[in-house]
């Protein structure tokens, strides 16, 4: 099997690109440190502020605002929704409930109860993120001590978070505003970049002339993959970016893992396979569709690079090449070559998983462009 395919010299340029925004170029500061010192200077310019309006205003311990700033305020606007989001409702719910069981009894017992309830409701609605702040809220309500009813308490701590989220808020969208979105699409490039580099290590290992380690090429994408999907539930809390936005991401991040469990199943079924001889009877079928299916890869990458889906992919046909591989294995089947049963049936496991590996590359051009409104050619 030929297991290098050449590349374009746009396909070098993203693949540097994308590297130089990793910050793996030598004497740059990293993107991820630029940006984690752009997160500290917004989070403490949002709890500064909350500080100075509240007490501009006269707010009863307004160093609330501040510390929900703090909390909620995330190196994204959409994580920083979500957190904001979170907070909100956890707060709401523990104030109700902090509120309601210190009409009731006495501490511990009511308090014991009180948190055990309002982590329950948030359990049961899903709400895993509120459920700690709920229960914050009801320590704060029942057990702190301060003038004033235990009402007034509960109707300051949420008006409390409520004026800090909003700070927050407004910082992180008027600010040097970090979008998720941005970030999840140089990720699921560089996660396509990181398939081709899974999909090559396991044909050099089948050859027999490995030169990267299957294992160690396949959790480089699971740590891409994990990322970007922290990245995708960042970016459905924010303002969907242009029509079909929203849904083409979800597209490309499920097409990346259903590549990523073609490419796991291809790895099993290659193994052990390095000295068949039948194998080498598909050639120069499968050469072929193997150097087509890592061009697609290095397609689909600049497909997102650019966000541009309509143009048709240049000098690859997939469809021909699998069809030119199921004509190759029925010619085979009668030509009595005297091989072992073993070596057949992975040959045929291994052209099932690259013809749907081929068919899942050529799925993104036409579905995240239709998402996209694109005019088709």
């Amino acid at each position: 099997m030929r297991l290098r395919a050449s590349k374009t010299w746009s396909q070098h340029q993203l693949a540097l690109k994308l590297r130089l925004q990793q910050g793996e170029h030598q004497g740059m500061l990293t993107w991820e440190r630029r940006r984690m010192l752009i997160h500290a200077g917004k989070t403490a310019l949002a709890a500064g502020l909350c500080w100075w309006l509240a007490t501009l205003l006269g707010m009863h311990e307004g160093y609330w605002g501040s510390i929900s700033a703090i909390i909620v305020l995330q190196s994204n606007v959409g994580s920083t929704v979500g957190a904001s989001r979170d907070r909100l409702i956890g707060t709401l719910i523990g104030a109700a409930v902090g509120f309601g069981f210190s009409l009731v009894g006495a501490p511990p017992w009511n308090y014991v109860l009180a948190v055990l309830l309002a982590m329950a409701v948030c359990a049961l609605l899903g709400l895993r993120n509120s459920s700690r702040l709920a229960g914050v809220t009801i320590t704060i309500v029942m057990l702190v001590h301060t003038n004033g009813s235990h009402w007034t308490i509960a109707l300051d701590r949420v008006g409390q978070v409520a004026f800090g989220i909003v700070v927050a808020l407004a910082v992180t969208t008027l600010v040097l505003p970090d979008r998720a979105r941005r970030w999840l699409r140089d990720g699921l490039a560089q996660e396509f970049l990181l398939l081709n580099a899974f999909f090559e290590a396991i044909l050099e290992s089948f050859s027999g002339t490995p030169t990267t380690d299957p294992a160690t090429a396949r959790e480089d994408v699971l740590a891409v993959l994990r990322a970007n999907n922290q990245l995708l539930e960042a970016a459905r809390n924010e303002p969907a970016g242009g029509p079909g936005m929203r849904e083409a991401l979800g597209m490309l991040s499920q097409f990346g893992r259903s590549l990523f469990d073609a490419l796991v199943a291809l790895q099993f079924s290659a193994e052990g396979g390095h000295d068949d001889r039948f194998v080498t009877q598909l050639e120069p079928a499968l050469g072929k569709l193997n150097e087509d299916i890592r061009t697609g890869f290095h397609q689909v990458a600049s497909c997102i690079h650019t966000w541009r889906f309509h143009a048709p992919p240049a000098a690859v046909n997939l469809d021909s090449d699998i069809t030119d591989l199921e004509a190759r294995m029925d010619a085979l089947r009668h030509t009595g070559i005297e091989v072992s049963q073993a070596e057949i049936l992975r040959a045929y496991a291994v052209q099932l998983h690259l013809k749907q590996i081929a068919r899942l590359l050529q799925a993104p051009r036409v579905e995240v462009s239709h998402a996209l409104g694109e005019t088709h050619r």
